[in-house]
C-alpha cells in the first residue's frame, strides 16, 4: 500500500520548488495578517511565527542514518508465529547509537519498546515489507488504570502511551531569573544574572502560573472561559537560542509568545535534552481487527509515544486498526509521512478509535499524512502546548480537537477536511478554559461542504481564519474576530509554516 510521500523522499530541487511557489506566489490573494512574502507582519502580530516547528527548528532535513545491525543478529526471526519481543528488547539494550534494522517481515511484539538514548533509529525496510504486529493491548501488558475527570475507570493508555516510546527529559534547571516584564513579541529581557549564559547557548524561558490561573486567562487572551479545575497548573516554555547579551540584557532569536511578568517566576532554564537524534521509520504497526467499543474502552493498541525528547522523529510509518495514534510531546520532533487506516467495525458514533495524532509540548510539526478513517479526535493539541504546526495533510472527514488547558498559537495549514461535517468537534473535561487559545491559527482548510466560523465555546476572538472552504463573508478585526473568507485554491502562500520558514531562513530550506 502506498503512503505519502514526505519532503525528505524526494528530490531536492523538487521539494525546493514546491516551498519556494508556496512562500513566493506569482498570483492569488494575500492574508492582511501576512501580505506578499510577509510585507505586513511583525512580530507583535496576532499572527504569530511558526517557522520553528520540528526537527532541527526546520534548519536541516531529517538525517539519514548509516546502515546498522539487524533486530535478526539478536535472534528475531520475523516469521509472524515467533513472539519477538525479546530479541528487539535485546537490541535496544545493547545498541548504543546508530541504527536497528528491521528486515522485511512480520515480527510478534507482545512488550513494550522503550528508546532512552540519543541517536537510536529503529528502522523497516519500508511500510509494505516490514510489519510489527502486537496481540495484546498494552493494559494487558503493563496495567495502568485511572479514570476520567467524572470518575470513569478507564484505562490511561486511552489518551496516552505507545508500544514503542522514545522518551527522555529535558533536565531543565534555572541558571537565573528574568527580572521585571516583556511583552509578546520581545526578543530581549532582562536578567538577574547573566554570569551563567554565553551567546549562541539554547535556553528554556519558563513561567507558572499563580493559583488564581492569572496565566492561563493569559494564555487565552483574557477570555478563557471557565477555568476553576485548572488549579494553577498552567507552565509555558519557550526554547530559545541567546544571540547576544549585554550586561543583564539578554537577546533572543525568537519573540516571546506571551507577556512576561513578575507573578509567574520567569526563569532562564537550561535545555539539555538527554535524548536526541533518535527515530522511528519506514515500517507498519498493526493490530488485531477487533470491533472499537467506543469513547474511554480503550486499552492501549498504541504505536509510538515521544516523551520528553527534541529532535527527534517519526518517518513513513503506518498504523492499522489503532485505538490511538502516535502521542507526541517534547520539543521540535517531527512526524513525517504518517498513515493511519483502519478496518475495524465502529462505534455508535462511526468512529473506530479516540485520538488520530495528539501534540503537546512545543515547536513540533506533523506532516504529509493520510487519516483514512475516523477517530473520536482525529488530531489533538492539549495541555498549555504551543507554536505546534499541521500542515499538509488529509483526513476522511478531519476533527480538530483543541482538548482545552489553553492549547495556544497552534497552527493548521494547507488541509484537506474531507467531507467537513465535524471540524470544530472538541473534546476535554469541564471548568478547564474554552479549547482553543489565544492566536489558534488555521490557513489554507479545505473540505466538502462549506465550513463556518467555530462555535461559541471554541477559542477567544483572537483566534485567526484564513483560507476556510466557507459561505460565510470576511470578518475582520485586528482587535477582535478575524475570518478572511478568501477562497482557499486563491489563497497565497497556500502553506503558511513553509512561508515563514521560507521567509526566516532567508531562502534556504531545509525540505
Amino acid at each position: 500500500m502506498k503512503t505519502p510521500r514526505s519532503f525528505n523522499h524526494v528530490p531536492l530541487l523538487t521539494a525546493f520548488c514546491l516551498l519556494w511557489v508556496a512562500a513566493n506566489p506569482v498570483s492569488g490573494q494575500h492574508s492582511q495578517l501576512w501580505g506578499e512574502r510577509g510585507a505586513k507582519w511583525t512580530p507583535q502580530s496576532r499572527l504569530p511565527d511558526f517557522s520553528f516547528a520540528g526537527y532541527q527548528r526546520g534548519e536541516k532535513p531529517l538525517p539519514t542514518v548509516p546502515r546498522g545491525v539487524s533486530v535478526k543478529d539478536f535472534g528475531a526471526k520475523g516469521d509472524g508465529e515467533t513472539d519477538d519481543t525479546a530479541a528487539f528488547l535485546k537490541a535496544l539494550a545493547e545498541v548504543k547509537s546508530g541504527a536497528i534494522e528491521v528486515p522485511p517481515g512480520r515480527y510478534r511484539i507482545t512488550g513494550l519498546l522503550e528508546i532512552t538514548r540519543p541517536h537510536v533509529v529503529l528502522r523497516g525496510a519500508g511500510p509494505e515489507q516490514t510489519v510489527l504486529f502486537f496481540p495484546k493491548p498494552l493494559n494487558d501488558i503493563k496495567p495502568n488504570w485511572g479514570a476520567t475527570t467524572t470518575g470513569q475507570k478507564t484505562s490511561n493508555y486511552s489518551w496516552s502511551g505507545g508500544f514503542v516510546t522514545v522518551r527522555g527529559s529535558f533536565q531543565s534547571k534555572k541558571l537565573t531569573d528574568i527580572t521585571g516584564t516583556a511583552k509578546r513579541g520581545d526578543q530581549v529581557v532582562t536578567v538577574a544574572s547573566a554570569a551563567n549564559l554565553r551567546v549562541g547557548q539554547e535556553i528554556e524561558v519558563y513561567q507558572s502560573d499563580t493559583p488564581d490561573n492569572t496565566l492561563a486567562v493569559h494564555l487565552y487572551g483574557g477570555d478563557a472561559g471557565p477555568v476553576e479545575n485548572l488549579n494553577g497548573r498552567a507552565r509555558v516554555s519557550l526554547v530559545s537560542r541567546i544571540t547576544a547579551i549585554s550586561g543583564d540584557r539578554v537577546t533572543l532569536d525568537r519573540p516571546l509568545r506571551c507577556d512576561l511578568r513578575p507573578e509567574w517566576q520567569p526563569q532562564l532554564r537550561t535545555f539539555a535534552p538527554s535524548v536526541t537524534e533518535s527515530g522511528v521509520e519506514h515500517l507498519t504497526f498493526e493490530y488485531p481487527l477487533t470491533p472499537y467499543r467506543g469513547h474511554f474502552t480503550e486499552l492501549g493498541f498504541n504505536p509510538i509515544a515521544l516523551s520528553g525528547v527534541a529532535h527527534c522523529w517519526v518517518r513513513n510509518v503506518r498504523v492499522v486498526n489503532a485505538d490511538s495514534g502516535p502521542f507526541v510531546s517534547g520539543a521540535f520532533n517531527t512526524v513525517d509521512g504518517l498513515v493511519l487506516e483502519s478496518a475495524r467495525p465502529r462505534d455508535k458514533q462511526d468512529c473506530d478509535g479516540h485520538h488520530g495524532v495528539s501534540l503537546g509540548g512545543t515547536d513540533n510539526l506533523l506532516t504529509n499524512f493520510d487519516l483514512r478513517t475516523r477517530f473520536i479526535h482525529d488530531l489533538t493539541v492539549s495541555g498549555f502546548c504551543s507554536g505546534n504546526v499541521i500542515s499538509r495533510g488529509r483526513g476522511a472527514d478531519l476533527s480538530l480537537d483543541h482538548h482545552r488547558y489553553a492549547p495556544n498559537e497552534n497552527l493548521f495549514t494547507d488541509l484537506d477536511a474531507g467531507a467537513g461535517t465535524r471540524l470544530w468537534k472538541c473534546g476535554g473535561g469541564a471548568a478547564l478554559g474554552q479549547h482553543c487559545g489565544a492566536r489558534g491559527t488555521f490557513w489554507n482548510i479545505r473540505s466538502a461542504r462549506p465550513l463556518s466560523y467555530p462555535p461559541a465555546g471554541f477559542g477567544p476572538p483572537v483566534i485567526n481564519l484564513v483560507g476556510l472552504e466557507t459561505a460565510q463573508p470576511s470578518e475582520t478585526n485586528l482587535a477582535g474576530k478575524w475570518f478572511e473568507a478568501i477562497p482557499p485554491a486563491q489563497l497565497q502562500p497556500q502553506n503558511l509554516h513553509a512561508a515563514q520558514l521560507q521567509r526566516r531562513l532567508g531562502g534556504r530550506t531545509s525540505r
